[in-house]
């Protein structure tokens, strides 16, 4: 299925179903939200796998995102929809990633229900050549210092404070 016959689920802030509508009608529309998941891959010694945007993509071409993102196709659970974006950018079947939190995320092209998972994974990445033009492993000081500078996707500067966020009250701080 092509991105414009894509159909998604227009959902309130709880993620209840609202309408179905395709994507080309929900996206560019930030008052239509819709669900998508992500997935925050880091190898075992902590670094974060990002992808290198293809430049043919219409949302943050040519910017570096989180690892896996994807729309939650319409009656789609989030597990099969995160399944299927793992597998679809990153030739990745064998993560068990758990939830960590949800938020939503909203720019003037459209509005996003984000359910964020993670997994540890040190295989091989067969990543999607049409999706993503590179994807590799940043340290946290990497991240740091490039975020503001027009590096990484805006969704992927939200994630990662939500991340930093949820790593500081895991902590206790």
């Amino acid at each position: 299925m092509s991105e414009a016959e894509e159909n998604l689920d227009v959902v309130n802030e709880e993620g209840e179903v609202i309408k179905t509508l395709p994507r080309s009608v929900i996206h560019g529309d930030p008052s239509m939200m819709h669900r998508v998941v992500h997935v925050l891959v880091f190898n075992s010694a902590g670094s974060l796998l990002l992808q290198k945007r293809s430049m043919n993509k219409d949302v943050a071409p040519g910017k570096w995102d989180t690892s896996v993102g994807g729309h939650i196709d319409a009656g789609e659970t989030i597990i099969e929809a995160l399944n299927r974006e793992m597998e679809e950018e990153l030739g990745v079947t064998s993560c068990e990633p758990e939830i960590l939190y949800t938020y939503i995320h909203s720019n003037p092209y459209e509005t996003e229900l984000v359910y964020t998972h993670s997994c540890i994974y040190d295989s091989e990445i067969r990543f999607s050549r049409e999706e993503i033009d590179e994807v590799r492993f940043w340290g946290e000081e990497d991240i740091r210092r490039n975020m503001g500078q027009g590096v990484f996707s805006d969704n992927f500067e939200h994630e990662y404070s939500a991340w930093m966020k949820f790593v500081s009250m895991k902590k206790g701080k």
